[in-house]
């Protein structure tokens, strides 16, 4: 079992940037695939970006490559999705997921556990 809790969103002015964090419980973090989506108001689940459980691999939505970088730090049991030069189309609730395999994946299906989610809200 794994528990995220993520931290990091706000109101933001377009331009600027934010870093998410999702801090997860647990001994087995190191083995799990980790995952960042977003769900805008009105729309369903967008992928964003994930990587492999020894941060190696990397995946981007196309909507934000070049833009967001997604890391983790294993030591301290967390992931995070730095974001720069945001958009106004940026703003939604974004959410990290964990997966045991440690493998990353762009489904939401592809993930066990969830967080809460943050929201990040991105002015003009």
């Amino acid at each position: 079992q794994v528990q995220l809790v993520e931290s990091g969103g706000g109101l933001v002015q377009a331009g600027a940037s934010l870093r998410l964090s999702c801090a997860a419980s647990g001994r087995t973090f190191n083995t799990y695939g980790m995952g960042w989506f977003r769900q805008a108001p009105g729309k369903g689940r967008e992928f964003v970006a994930a990587v492999s459980s020894s941060g190696t691999i990397k995946y981007y939505a196309d909507s934000v490559k070049g833009r967001f970088t997604i890391s983790r730090d294993n030591a301290k049991n967390t992931v995070y999705l730095r974001m720069s030069s945001l958009k106004p189309e940026d703003t939604a609730v974004y959410s990290c997921a964990a997966r045991p395999s440690g493998t990353y994946a762009y489904t939401d299906r592809s993930y066990d556990y969830w967080g809460q989610g943050t929201q990040v809200t991105v002015s003009s």
